[in-house]
């Protein structure tokens, strides 16, 4: 076995050790030029030192991840093609919290950044890496509050390039791949609306509104007044602007309110848009509960949400999305969920699996932040447009893959008027 000498290949033997590879499927370059990895595999540049100590002290993806934030890892080429090679290698293929490396190998890290000049203490991470987990009880309010502003209160602005005009934060629907972002985005907003039942007249909450996209659509297409509540204050901001800038105030009204504290029901429909899912385990069965009592009998609740679909094993909670994308985000199993609003006493209408949409939606938000690079840098800074690029890059392959899906599930408080019949209805 050829000894490895160069910069580059002793990284890619680290490398090697954190995957659990024989291997590595990437071309590595190191911060001296050197190269090292299959000629045509996806070229990830090491441009410090310092993300070898970070593997180190944290061989896994969540040190890979902060060195990438950070601007010591790089992929100047296809984002897609470098972390679908890392995703699908060794101990990252596995979902679930990431297995430790031995006692063995840990000492042959420690070996190869003592060659390299690389050991030292731990580099303190990133200042885009969440604190939120560090406080409060989890899920209650503040803490919930606090997650929140987080993730949204980056910039309006900056949302506005990733997002673009709709201003929807959520899987669009696609008729095809070749279909626009904007159209796919409002047809995924006239779908909620024609699954809800939507008529003139209607009383609507919007839990998680963001904004305000789905609050303006049913307003302004449906003839319904729509209630949104969100707990981003920015969000709220750039909603009621929007909200006044149509002509609609006095149909759309945003509100700042955490849903467990909503109490003027009943409405005759809930939308719930990718909002479940910073709710908990331990609050779903009182989320589901809340807003079936806040529903009329016969009112329809649409919750759209992203399902884990990995088996049993759960995300892990110290990987890069938790830190540092959505705090005490968690993702349930569709069949979790579905429990969860039966056991509320909710009927079940309809489950639309949209998968396949997803990946299609943060492909196009990628293509966004990509071409609109160095004003995303400037409006919320290079480390925070770093987050989002890995993100969604990264949630994209999930979704791909198939360890993450999107459901929409329709359900019904009972009374009231009997559903349709048939899905013709909404379909």
């Amino acid at each position: 076995m050829k000894k490895s000498t160069t910069a580059a290949s002793r990284l890619a033997d680290a490398l090697a050790i954190v995957l659990g590879t024989d291997g590595i499927p990437l071309r590595l370059r190191a911060w001296d030029g050197t190269e090292a990895g299959p000629e045509d595999a996806p070229v990830v540049v090491f441009r410090s030192r310092r993300a070898l100590r970070r593997m180190l002290w944290s061989p896994g993806q969540l040190g890979l991840s902060r060195a990438y934030v950070a601007g010591e890892i790089d992929a100047p080429g296809d984002i897609f093609a470098a972390f679908a090679a890392l995703s699908s290698a060794g101990k990252f293929a596995e979902p679930g919290p990431f297995r430790p490396p031995t006692p063995a190998e840990v000492y042959a890290l420690i070996r190869t950044a003592v060659r390299l000049g690389a050991l030292g203490p731990n580099p303190a991470p990133p200042p885009e890496e969440a604190r939120v987990g560090r406080y409060g009880r989890r899920h209650s309010k503040g803490r919930d509050a606090a997650a929140i502003s987080h993730h949204y209160d980056v910039g309006n602005d900056f949302y506005a390039l990733v997002l673009g005009p709709s201003m929807a934060y959520s899987c669009a629907v696609w008729e095809s791949k070749e279909t626009g972002l904007d159209a796919a985005q409002a047809a995924k907003l006239d779908l909620v609306c024609r699954k809800l039942g939507l008529k003139p007249g209607m009383r609507v909450l919007d839990v998680g509104c963001g904004w305000g996209s789905f609050a303006l659509h049913a307003a302004q297409h449906y003839g319904v007044d729509v209630v949104g509540v969100t707990l981003s204050v920015e969000q709220a901001a750039l909603a009621r602007k929007r909200a006044a800038d149509a002509g609609l105030t006095d149909r759309v009204d945003i509100r700042v309110q955490d849903y467990r504290d909503v109490d003027d029901g009943p409405y005759d429909a809930i939308s719930s848009i990718g909002m479940s899912e910073h709710v908990g385990r331990e609050q779903i069965g009182h989320y589901a509960s809340r807003l079936q009592d806040l529903l009329r009998p016969g009112g329809r609740l649409l919750n759209h949400a992203i399902s884990w679909n990995a088996g049993a094993t759960a995300p892990d909670p110290d990987s890069f999305i938790p830190r540092y994308v959505f705090p005490d985000g968690e993702m349930l199993s569709l069949t979790d969920m579905v429990a969860a609003l039966e056991t509320a006493g909710l009927e079940v209408l309809d489950v639309e699996a949209l998968r396949r949409h997803y990946a299609l939606t943060l492909r196009a938000w990628v293509r966004n932040l990509e071409e609109h690079w160095d004003e995303a840098v400037r409006l919320a800074g290079v480390g925070r447009a770093r987050v989002w690029r890995l993100y969604m890059a990264a949630s994209a392959l999930g979704f791909e893959a198939g360890i993450t899906g999107v459901n929409q599930v329709l359900v019904q408080r009972p009374g009231g008027e009997e559903p349709p019949l048939r899905r013709t209805a909404w379909i």
